[in-house]
């Protein structure tokens, strides 16, 4: 097997015009190892991977990597009349002129058995070849694509005519088809169901390679990663921007965070306490040393002998305290800043004893049929369901976005519905995430900053420099600025940092007004304990 070489990134900077997202970022990765990118939203964690895909250039500091690294692009390299077989035979392409090559050296070394430059040239390609595992390439291919839910797709089928998360898979299919000693994955579960995402668990653990990646799933962040590498800036042991990284699962990651902060909270507490009795000896304690009585008439040069002792005492003692001082001031521990919580409302109010939605009979052709749902105005309910089962059309139904092809849909007097979809589009990317939501709520919308949504040196972003999962948190905070009595999340957790999601869910527990959530998130389906609906193939599947 041909040497994996090492993936290196030294004192990485990176920002998009006075934004600095990455500051000093190092790391290192070698074969065998699994590193897993977690953060706040903002932090940087697609901008490292485009990084070290050789995508974007650093403005200092240097990465290293080898020849045969792959990234998951968000969107097939492929124009949208190429066929699923079209991008297949590409991924196998270079695999198979490894293949044509080998079978052309082989002829060679009969004829010309001698030849050096021929048998180094054949050692080369069969390393090579090796590595990626050349003679199990087509039937890797074909796992692949059952794994993750695209066998049944025809492969004369055009690109244009998938869906947004076909594509996504089949993006996903060809890099792991290909199998690149290196394997860059930015939020690679986004599109996949249970079955899918348990195949690319073990899929990824039986790489020898590298594979840095990042994602929202915690369970698939335990299941693959050996190690996490933490990009928030508010960690205690470094600078802004830096990393830091963890060896072992997530959760393992999460008791060191905890442990981490509650050490970096007591260090400031103990050192803030010594600040103070610092100061108070400079200007208070160390002068009280006074030489305590008067002199008597019978030993004025005792005590003045005496007092000048004292007061050599005092000097050095203030001087020593006030170079304590300007040490600590000057070194002093950061006080831990306190985190991005979630303080919004998830709803208005509960719309009474009557349904807030109720269906019947609904159809939409070739996407859904569902006899009958009846929302609660307090309802709390979970859409589940494989890839293609029609939950965000259910839920673009009950927005009222999407007109079903039969059936009503009847909403309760008054009843406000708001929907947080999956794709986040801004038409005037230009604008600050603050005047974007002013001018969707108007000057007198509550204080973006109050909802605890987004930090407040992203307030003034333009909404194109904001990450996918920002975009997301701005739609969010649109739309609870003014909160409505039914809230529908499609894929909530998908693009939003861990703890928001987290938050959200607390939130749930307060929130007065009804909730529907469509999602596949394994977490979150594990400790939902409200109502469930299942649906496969566009309809609800029996309990």
């Amino acid at each position: 097997m041909s040497p994996v070489f090492p993936l290196q990134a030294k004192d990485v900077v990176f920002g998009y015009g006075t934004r600095v997202v990455l500051d000093g970022v190092s790391l290192t990765a070698s074969a065998g190892q699994r590193l897993g990118l977690v953060g706040e939203n903002g932090t940087g964690k697609s901008t490292l991977l485009r990084l070290l895909a050789g995508l974007e250039e650093p403005r200092s500091g240097e990465v290293r990597r080898g020849p045969d690294v792959g990234f998951l692009l968000q969107e097939l390299p492929h124009p949208m009349e190429a066929t699923f077989a079209d991008v297949i035979d590409d991924a196998l392409a270079e695999i198979r002129a490894a293949a044509a090559r080998l079978d052309e050296l082989t002829a060679a070394m009969t004829d010309r058995p001698d030849d050096a430059e021929v048998l180094e040239e054949y050692g080369r390609v069969l390393e090579w070849a090796q590595a990626h595992d050349l003679w199990d390439a087509d039937r890797r291919a074909k796992l692949v694509c059952d794994g993750l839910g695209l066998g049944g797709v025809e492969l004369h089928r055009r690109l244009g005519t998938l869906s947004g998360g076909q594509r996504s898979r089949l993006g996903l299919a060809a890099l792991l088809i290909r199998q690149p000693g290196t394997l860059l994955l930015d939020e690679p579960t986004n599109h996949l169901d249970d079955a899918a995402m348990e195949f690319l668990e073990r899929h990824l653990t039986e790489l020898t390679g590298i594979v840095v990646l990042s994602s929202h799933d915690r369970v698939f962040l335990d299941a693959v990663c050996t190690d996490i590498v933490d990009l928030d800036p508010a960690a205690a042991d470094r600078q802004a921007g830096g990393a830091v990284r963890y060896g072992g699962s997530y959760t393992g990651y999460l008791g060191h965070k905890k442990a981490e902060r509650a050490r970096w909270e007591q260090r400031y507490a103990e050192e803030q306490e010594e600040l103070k009795e610092l100061r108070e000896t400079v200007a208070v304690t160390a002068r009280n040393v006074a030489y305590g009585r008067g002199p008597r008439d019978n030993d004025k040069f005792i005590h003045a002998f005496k007092g000048a002792r004292v007061q050599k005492t005092i000097s050095r003692r203030v001087r020593d305290a006030e170079q304590r001082l300007e040490n600590l001031e000057r070194d002093q521990v950061r006080k831990p800043p306190a985190p991005l919580r979630f303080r919004a409302e998830l709803t208005g109010r509960a719309t009474g004893d009557g349904p807030a939605i109720s269906v019947r009979a609904l159809e939409v052709q070739g996407r859904l049929t569902l006899p009958r749902l009846d929302i609660g105005g307090s309802a709390r309910l979970l859409v589940t369901g494989g890839n293609g089962a029609g939950k965000s059309t259910l839920l673009s139904v009950l927005a009222g976005r999407l007109a079903p092809t039969a059936g009503t849909v009847h909403f309760g007097p008054g009843v406000r519905v708001g929907l947080l979809e999956q794709d986040v589009a801004f038409p005037s990317p230009e604008r600050t995430a603050a005047r974007v939501y002013r001018d969707a709520l108007g000057e007198d919308a509550p204080p973006l900053s109050g909802l605890g949504l987004l930090a407040s040196r992203d307030l003034r972003q333009p909404v194109g420099a904001l990450s996918v999962g920002q975009r997301r948190r701005l739609a969010l905070a649109i739309l609870l600025a003014d909160p409505p009595d039914v809230l529908l999340l499609d894929e909530p957790t998908n693009h939003i940092s861990l703890t928001l999601a987290e938050e959200l869910f607390a939130a749930l527990e307060t929130a007065p007004g009804a909730v529907v959530i469509a999602s596949h998130d394994r977490w979150l389906r594990r400790h939902w304990s409200g109502a469930r609906l299942e649906l496969a193939d566009g309809a609800p599947v029996a309990a």
